[in-house]
């Protein structure tokens, strides 16, 4: 598939708003942001462990320049790849113009010079970013050097759409840990499955329609890594795979929580792993990993997390294999689990947000349930209710990785 590179969109090409009108600057600055916001999704899948950004240059009299948005291994920011479009069309134009950008100019250096300089030098006179940048060593920074240099900045414009899209970068980027999110496909009465004894061993059960399920395999495609547990690679036999179609830089990582190496070597996931499949355990059956291993899984060992839920039974650690993926540089992780991985991830208040389809069919007391007994209660304060074909899609904010604070 070829590369999609940054450039001016010639079939995008809005009139001209009088910049000097307090309203019409309103309109232009949500419309043009809206636009970079867009540019800036074009980076889900092969920007990480960078933000997906998108960048909008405009002359003096809100004419377009250029468009930008980031990809990993293009290099180039988007604000510089946006400048560059506008070098090649209408470079005597950039001065005095203005930058949409949906995160803050970067003011460090790191794999590229400060964004932030690179617009100080094109002469721009005004700046609009959506947000701040969450990273601790630029937040506020980027913004105090371009006023530093007469710039005017405005910060804000379509702040929450910002947000939603690098929720997996403000969590890492803070905490060297990725953001969790929770999939739970389930009826109305909040049961994922059919009793154990009217299902078919390891047969897919199909709760919700086709169009959730496509949009299922859009979040994998827009996360780093999928994890399960071994009770759900035993019943349903699960590839976990991104089959979206759609572009990413890196493979799709499976996790799978196996405390004692039950995994069959004849699985889906084991047969089909190509250094994408991880397996955490506590057990010690070093004939069993080295079997394991030999199949192109990886095995990682870990020590058994301290507090059981029942005296005897050793359980994979889930706070230690969140640190590890934060160090493989997982930014997003998707769980695909059952009640009690489930359960125990709300318990911890290791889930981000919980993402919920939700059937319109009635199972009863006696099929598998989502969730078990959550302790302390989970409040969903901060949700989207939307239709997905047939079901009804939840999606809930239970941490907001962003951080908390005045506006620079």
């Amino acid at each position: 598939m070829p590369v999609a590179r940054s450039g001016y969109t010639e079939e995008f090409s809005p009139p001209a708003i009088a910049m000097n009108d307090p309203v019409s600057m309103h309109d232009a600055d949500l419309r043009w942001m809206r636009r970079a916001l867009e540019l800036a999704r074009r980076g889900i899948g092969v920007t990480a462990p960078n933000p997906a950004v998108g960048c909008v240059l405009l002359d003096r009299a809100g004419q377009l320049l250029g468009e930008g948005w980031h990809e990993y291994e293009l290099r180039d920011h988007a604000e510089v790849a946006a400048l560059k479009q506008a070098r090649r069309n209408a470079a005597d134009r950039i001065r005095g113009g203005t930058a949409y950008v949906t995160l803050e100019p970067c003011s460090i250096t790191g794999r590229t010079p400060p964004c932030a300089h690179a617009l100080m030098e094109a002469g721009l006179a005004r700046v609009v970013a959506a947000t701040v940048d969450p990273n601790p060593a630029v937040a506020g920074r980027g913004l105090e050097a371009l006023r530093a240099a007469g710039i005017e900045t405005t910060i804000g414009v379509c702040e929450a759409e910002a947000h939603r899209l690098n929720e997996g970068f403000a969590r890492w980027i803070q905490h060297r840990r990725p953001f969790v999110q929770m999939k739970v496909a389930m009826t109305i009465d909040g049961r994922i499955a059919p009793p154990p004894g009217e299902r078919a061993e390891q047969a897919p059960v199909w709760i919700t329609g086709e169009a959730a399920r496509e949009a299922v395999q859009r979040m994998r495609w827009a996360a780093d890594a999928v994890l399960t547990g071994i009770g759900t690679v035993l019943a349903d036999d699960p590839l976990l795979t991104d089959r979206s179609g759609l572009r990413r830089r890196r493979p799709l990582l499976r996790v799978v929580l196996d405390s004692g190496l039950r995994i069959g070597l004849d699985s889906k996931l084991v047969r089909t792993a190509q250094n994408d499949l991880v397996v955490f355990t506590v057990s010690r059956d070093e004939a069993r990993a080295t079997a394991l291993r030999r199949r192109g899984v990886r095995v990682e060992a870990l020590a058994p997390a301290e507090h059981a839920p029942e005296p005897g039974v050793l359980r994979v650690p889930l706070d230690r294999v969140l640190a590890r993926l934060g160090e493989e540089q997982v930014l997003t992780l998707l769980t695909e689990t059952g009640a009690q991985l489930n359960t125990a991830l709300l318990a911890a208040g290791l889930v981000d947000r919980l993402h919920l389809f939700v059937a319109p069919q009635i199972l009863g007391d006696e099929a598998v349930s989502a969730f078990g007994s959550v302790r302390p209660f989970v409040p969903l304060n901060q949700f989207d209710v939307e239709r997905c074909g047939r079901d009804l899609s939840l999606s809930a904010l239970l941490r907001d990785p962003w951080p908390k604070g005045e506006t620079p």
